[in-house]
């Protein structure tokens, strides 16, 4: 059929192979919340934001339902959250978080990535210091008036609230994110999406072969399906 048509079913085929990955993710931070606090959605905020970024992936709902049902159960397995810590090539900080069920399986795998790009796997604790945790929320920005969003949510730790294709963008610390969750969820905005993300406070420059590299080895740690994010300090 020509190198056009492979071309468009390579595209789709990795489309459809980082979608699986994102409900794959999105399944254990489900798990994770009701296994914390039960699998009610009203009276479990962790498990409402999870729900929330599911719709915003476009999972569908009776992934969603399956996944909150399996949770529930007492056979289903538990999952750890662990994160690990390490220099890439070139001196580049990543922190990996994972969501495992067997977190000796998982650090072996996180010493082969990095020992095999000529990085080195830290102890825990060791890069955290180079990194903020920030809670990111994502509104619709249709209809809402930036000024008096952002004197509103100041009591609430909005530490930057900006607007970028068609989107708001806010900011918190790490121990403002449960409030502020909150407070959007009271004045009904449209919540595209929560998380947490870890910020670094400096970064590395370097070349665009070196990025290549270290891009190479993030896509590498990513396709572990017990890793939920990877952070980096490259520029």
């Amino acid at each position: 059929m020509g190198r056009a048509f492979e071309f468009r079913r390579a595209r789709k085929e990795k489309r459809w192979d980082k979608m699986s990955k994102a409900f794959t993710k999105l399944g254990r931070e489900i798990a994770i919340s009701v296994k914390q606090s039960g699998p009610d959605p009203a009276s479990n905020p962790r498990l409402r934001v999870a729900i929330q970024n599911g719709k915003a992936l476009n999972m569908p709902k009776d992934k969603i339902e399956s996944a909150i049902k399996r949770a529930s159960s007492k056979d289903e397995k538990d999952f750890q959250e662990v994160t690990y810590e390490g220099y890439g090539p070139h001196g580049v900080a990543l922190l990996v978080e994972c969501a495992s069920d067997n977190p000796t399986r998982t650090v072996s795998n996180m010493r082969v990535f990095f020992s095999r790009s000529g990085g080195t796997l830290g102890t825990a604790g060791s890069l955290d210091f180079m990194f903020d945790r920030k809670g990111v929320f994502r509104l619709a920005a249709d209809g809402v008036e930036l000024e008096e969003l952002e004197l509103d949510l100041i009591d609430f730790g909005a530490e930057d609230i900006f607007v970028e294709d068609g989107e708001i963008y806010i900011y918190t610390s790490f121990k403002d994110f449960g409030a502020m969750q909150k407070a959007l969820e009271e004045r009904k905005l449209n919540i595209i999406s929560s998380e947490l993300q870890r910020i670094p406070n400096t970064t590395t420059e370097l070349s665009a072969e070196q990025e290549e590299e270290i891009l190479t080895l993030i896509d590498k740690i990513e396709e572990d399906d017990d890793v939920q994010n990877v952070f980096h300090n490259m520029k």
